[in-house]
């Protein structure tokens, strides 16, 4: 205890003996050393420190996702086929339709009936989920655009979320080995069913599994061989 004692008013000396300029430095180190490890703070100086840094990483996120976005715009073949197509159904599938925001649901976007695009940039796994994630949502815009959809018509939305699960990339090989789903025989059509099936529970229409499940067999032969604007599933 005495040792410890000691050694405090040896780092104390050191400390008055600094001039104002070394005090000053050292001050902004100690200060540095305790908001990256949160050693020293009082609780409401953690707690501050904490909302700051959830701040700043929502802010790192968003201009992440924006980032990509406007990337994905130019370069992303299956991103620039989709927005080609929506222009000429009268769609502008810009950057401004397609804002990067914060979601609380466990999604990576969403198409709301106005037209926005939502990209959930606290979700995406990377640029490639973006880019899925972006070719579903477009294809909603497309379907909308052109097939009339009413949102609340469980056959309409399901119908555009067999689309948009199929042709987007949505259950590609790879993603769902990141899912921990694996199967061969028809895999695809399963992943499928399965995806619709989740977006369609979220539709205040339905009231059951079982509701979006039948609403989703009773479409999904006519709706999952459709693959327009695509000549073949992609």
């Amino acid at each position: 205890m005495a040792d410890s004692e000691g050694k405090k008013d040896e780092y104390r000396r050191q400390y008055l003996a600094m001039d104002a300029g070394e005090r000053s430095l050292f001050d902004s180190w100690v200060q540095a050393f305790k908001n990256t490890t949160g050693l020293g703070l009082s609780p409401e100086q953690l707690a501050k420190r904490n909302v700051q840094r959830a701040f700043e990483k929502d802010e790192q996120d968003c201009k992440r996702c924006e980032k990509w976005r406007n990337e994905l715009l130019r370069t992303s073949p299956v991103v620039r086929f989709m927005a080609e197509k929506l222009k000429h159904s009268g769609y502008d599938a810009s950057a401004e339709k397609m804002p990067c925001m914060k979601c609380n649901e466990m999604r990576s976007g969403g198409f709301t009936p106005d037209g926005t695009i939502q990209l959930c940039y606290n979700q995406l796994a990377g640029r490639w989920h973006l880019e899925t994630t972006m070719a579903h949502e477009m294809i909603h815009a497309y379907d909308q655009q052109n097939f009339n959809i009413n949102w609340l018509n469980l056959e309409h939305h399901a119908c555009t979320e067999i689309r948009a699960a199929s042709l987007s990339g949505d259950c590609s090989w790879f993603q769902e080995f990141l899912r921990g789903n694996m199967g061969f025989y028809k895999h695809h059509q399963v992943c499928v069913k399965r995806r619709a099936v989740l977006s369609l529970l979220a539709n205040p229409s339905c009231k059951s599994k079982k509701h979006a499940e039948a609403a989703v067999n009773k479409v999904f032969d006519s709706c999952f061989t459709d693959t327009r604007p695509f000549d073949e599933i992609y």
